[in-house]
C-alpha cells in the first residue's frame, strides 16, 4: 500500500513535532541547570501541572516561583536526558505523552555545611505535552526515582589535576556557557 501525500505530510508533522518536544526536555534540563528561572517558565503552560515530589505538587507557575529558594544550597545540578518516549494522541494532534528517563546530578552544599552532599538520581519523567499557538510546552510533569545514591560528604573534586585548566560550570550566569557562546543568552528565546 503506498503513501499518499496526505499521509506523507502526516508523517512529516510528527517528527517535527518529536523534535519539538525533545528539544522541549532538553532546554528544560538547561533551564534547571542554569537555574534560569525565566527559561523554566517559559517551557510550562500557565495552567501546567507540576509534582516534584515534597519538594512540590501543585501549579508549576508556584513551583518555579520557589526555584530561587529551593536550588539555593544546589552547587551543582547536572541533568542527563537518556531514552524519551513520546506518544501521540491518534484523536488529537495537538496532544502528546512521554516518558523520560534522567540521571540527575544534584551537589548539595547548604550554607551551615562547608563539604556538602551528593545525590545522583536515576530516574523518569512522565509528561503530558499539549501545543497551544503552535508551540509544545509542558502541561504536566511528574519525576519519578527509580534509583538514588547519596555520598555524604560530597566526592566532588573540582580541584583534581585531570580536568587542571578546564572551564567549570556554575549555576547562574557565570556559566562559561554564556561567554564561550554567544547565541546562549538567559531566558526564553
Amino acid at each position: 500500500m503506498s503513501k499518499t501525500p496526505l499521509d506523507a505530510q502526516n508523517e512529516l508533522q510528527k517528527l517535527l513535532d518529536k523534535e519539538a518536544i525533545r528539544e522541549l526536555v532538553q532546554i528544560y534540563c538547561r533551564a534547571a541547570d542554569r537555574h534560569d528561572h525565566e527559561l523554566m517558565r517559559s517551557l510550562y503552560h500557565e495552567d501546567a501541572f507540576d509534582d516534584h515530589g515534597n519538594f512540590f505538587k501543585g501549579p508549576a507557575m508556584e513551583f518555579i516561583d520557589m526555584l530561587p529558594e529551593i536550588q539555593k544550597a544546589m552547587a551543582i545540578l547536572h541533568h542527563n536526558v537518556t531514552t524519551h518516549n513520546i506518544f501521540f494522541d491518534p484523536e488529537n494532534p495537538n496532544y502528546a505523552e512521554g516518558e523520560t528517563y534522567i540521571i540527575a546530578f544534584h551537589k548539595v552544599q547548604p550554607e551551615d555545611d562547608p563539604n556538602g552532599h551528593d545525590v545522583l538520581i536515576g530516574g523518569r519523567y512522565f509528561d503530558i505535552y499539549e501545543k497551544r499557538e503552535g508551540v509544545w510546552k509542558f502541561s504536566s510533569r511528574c519525576i519519578d526515582a527509580d534509583w538514588v545514591y547519596v555520598s555524604d560528604p560530597s566526592d566532588v573534586a573540582l580541584d583534581h589535576p585531570m580536568i587542571d585548566g578546564v572551564h567549570i560550570g556554575c549555576p547562574g550566569t557565570s556559566d562559561p556557557s554564556y561567554k564561550l557562546l554567544k547565541l546562549f543568552k538567559p531566558g526564553p528565546r
